[in-house]
């Protein structure tokens, strides 16, 4: 059994959050979140933020971020809708997409200059999101286009979002009813734990991984995408993992805490 709580016994040059059920839930900051950040920026540490939610901006998170009392650029924020941007860009500048996603993320690959279609005649990749307007016209052009060759790509693979009461089904949803009907395997998810989504955050903070340390409320995204990059990690118990998800977990974080304002040394 895993020790239950283990909080930090020194100070990192750097801190990575994670945002949804780790720094705020809803429109409300989480407890110690604000004199925790604050605390390190004061410090002189870096500070920066990621999600693997492409259903808002950078732009989106960095004003609920200022708003909410913790000023924050939008340089200092990383999320899976920009990393699928710089994926595909680097793996397939000119494919035409249709992307089973909200308006945030089709947005983001139309200002890089990609194409976006429903015709599945012309898809040369599938991206795969949380979409809260799934509807089964998009499984068919998905569908459609797969069994025609197009690749198949995701933004992140969570299963739901925290939210204030509960949670939202969230990308796996899409991909799991994809997968099901095409009976094809997702080729690659660009967010959180991939190292897509370390090498993009770790190129912002701009410190050896060793020198950082990896906040989240999710063992299987957050945590493993630490232990993965080479980075600490710290687990907290304000979103998606409880307790008691420790002790069938394989993976280890360095560190448990109630919430991030456990997170500076005691």
């Amino acid at each position: 059994m895993i020790p239950p709580f283990r909080r930090p016994d020194r100070l990192y040059d750097g801190y990575i959050f994670d945002l949804d059920g780790t720094v705020y839930l809803g429109d409300a900051l989480l407890p110690g979140a604000c004199e925790t950040i604050s605390g390190l920026r004061a410090a002189g540490k870096r500070t920066v933020f990621l999600s693997n939610n492409p259903t808002h901006t950078r732009g989106d998170y960095a004003a609920k971020l200022t708003r909410l009392g913790l000023p924050t650029p939008v340089e200092d924020v990383v999320n899976s809708s920009v990393v699928m941007v710089h994926f595909l860009q680097t793996h397939l500048p000119d494919a035409r997409l249709f992307v089973v996603g909200e308006e945030p993320l089709m947005n983001e690959l139309r200002q890089a200059g990609f194409v976006l279609t429903d015709d599945a005649m012309k898809v040369d990749a599938v991206i795969a999101s949380f979409d809260r307007t799934f509807a089964y016209w998009k499984l068919q052009v998905a569908f459609d286009a797969i069994r025609r060759g197009a690749r198949f790509f995701a933004t992140n693979g969570d299963r739901y979002c925290p939210v204030p009461g509960g949670g939202q089904p969230d990308a796996a949803s899409v991909i799991a009813a994809i997968e099901a009907c095409t009976n094809t395997k997702i080729e690659t998810i660009v967010g959180k734990p991939s190292a897509h989504m370390a090498m993009a955050i770790l190129s912002l903070i701009h410190l050896p991984a060793n020198q950082c340390l990896m906040t989240g409320d999710r063992l299987e995204t957050d945590v493993l995408m630490g232990v993965q990059a080479g980075m600490s990690s710290a687990l907290t118990l304000t979103g998606a993992t409880a307790l008691a998800d420790l002790d069938d977990s394989a993976i280890r974080p360095d560190y448990v805490v109630r919430n991030i304002g456990e997170l500076l040394p005691g």
